[in-house]
């Protein structure tokens, strides 16, 4: 087990550089996010199922991250992960404007998943432990930050693609600019002690049975299944969102506002998570997240073709939009800070247990909704994601030891 090292640095500053890791990483997903009906367009990917394929990529990528990133947090402590994987994360968006075909693009997809998913553990990692430092729920405001700056990518996105400026200079200016926050905020984070190779070699010896038969926290094994759900609903928004205004609306340019009003909400969603815990128990937060998230899709895909004005199926879709990201912004935080409340495991092994239960999600959705979107629509794809949000309902009311 690692171990936070004291260190010379108030705790302010250290919140204040893990938040604007955070910001980093939200800025250059944003940026990414934004363009991928450029993308699309830009290597002709013209069917659903192919771009859904395309999309498949990165979670496996994130997939592969899960074993690596277990290696490393206890080997080199979530500081210097935590750099190697937004460093790589950051330079992944850029290299996405430099590959020549769909192969190579292929590739960066499944680059991006890889260091993106290490990113999330080993960061959130940090925000944990900062969390603990403070006494008190914060984590939600970490999330909140990157919320924000998801906000604010998406405009500059949405004014690039309105200028006519190409993923080129877009992902080249974001990438400088979340490089320079990384290294100016590195020095900031929390080290923590490694565990040796031969402390690690002992360890197992000493207890080669238990390390085989010890089963999971049943309290991880229900957060991993929110967070599978939760992951499937994500990614179908960040993957599919403007692409859904671009061909089931048919709005132009300047009307593809779903990834943006469905961020917006996120981050406002996120800035009110922390007082909603003051009303509600953990629990009964995601039970309203999971019914909000039912709602927008079912608004969303079953009131598309309520009218023919183009601008009445842009607001319709918009509230749809909103309800899913007031709805799922309050998801991840509070599965964070329940692991921080009430896990007997290490935060670090069991961000693991749980994404390695939960990257299912990532893998589900893109070839879900690229198959559905390819056979019957794109709006009945969304509606059959939206019956998650019933799934994580029943899981967060009827878990014994989410309820405890």
């Amino acid at each position: 087990m690692t171990e936070i090292l004291p260190s010379t640095y108030s705790k302010q500053r250290i919140r204040y550089a893990v938040m604007a890791l955070f910001i980093a990483q939200g800025l250059c997903f944003a940026s990414w996010a934004s363009r991928l009906p450029d993308i699309k367009k830009d290597f002709n990917v013209e069917s659903y199922l192919h771009y859904g394929l395309l999309m498949f990529l990165i979670p496996i990528g994130k997939f592969i991250a899960i074993p690596l990133v277990g290696f490393l947090l206890p080997r080199i402590g979530s500081k210097k992960t935590v750099f190697i994987s937004i460093v790589g994360y950051t330079l992944s968006l850029f290299i996405v404007s430099l590959v020549p075909g769909v192969t190579g693009l292929g590739i960066t997809m499944f680059l991006f998943g890889v260091f993106w998913n290490m990113t999330d553990i080993s960061l959130n990692t940090q925000a944990i432990e900062v969390e603990r430092i403070y006494g008190r729920p914060i984590i939600a405001t970490f999330h909140a930050s990157w919320s924000l700056a998801a906000c604010i990518g998406a405009l500059i996105g949405y004014g690039m693609i309105n200028l006519g400026i190409g993923t080129f200079y877009h992902f080249m200016g974001m990438t400088v600019l979340a490089l320079i926050m990384i290294l100016i905020n590195y020095k900031y984070l929390q080290e923590q002690s490694s565990t040796s190779a031969e402390d690690v070699k002992e360890e197992v010896v000493e207890q080669p049975k238990a390390k085989k038969l010890r089963m999971p926290e049943t309290l991880l094994i229900q957060l991993g299944l929110v967070w599978l759900l939760a992951l499937i609903v994500e990614n179908t928004m960040f993957e599919w969102s403007d692409v859904y205004f671009q061909s089931v609306i048919k709005a132009p340019e300047s009307l593809q506002v779903g990834f943006l009003v469905f961020m917006i909400m996120m981050f406002s969603g996120r800035m009110l998570t922390n007082y909603a815990y003051r009303i509600w128990q953990k629990n009964t937060v995601l039970q309203i997240a999971g019914a909000l998230i039912l709602i927008g899709f079912i608004t969303s895909s079953l009131f598309i073709h309520y009218s023919d004005t183009l601008i009445i199926k842009v607001i319709i879709n918009s509230i749809g939009f909103m309800l899913i990201g007031l709805g799922i912004s309050c998801v991840v935080p509070t599965l964070y800070s329940i692991v921080g409340d009430k896990a007997k495991t290490p935060v670090g092994t069991a961000l693991t247990i749980m994404s390695s239960i939960s990257f299912v999600g990532p893998l589900v959705a893109p070839l879900l909704v690229g198959a559905i979107s390819d056979q019957y629509g794109l709006e009945w794809a969304y509606l059959t994601v939206g019956l998650l949000g019933a799934l994580i309902i029943a899981i967060a009311a009827f878990g014994k030891t989410l309820r405890r």
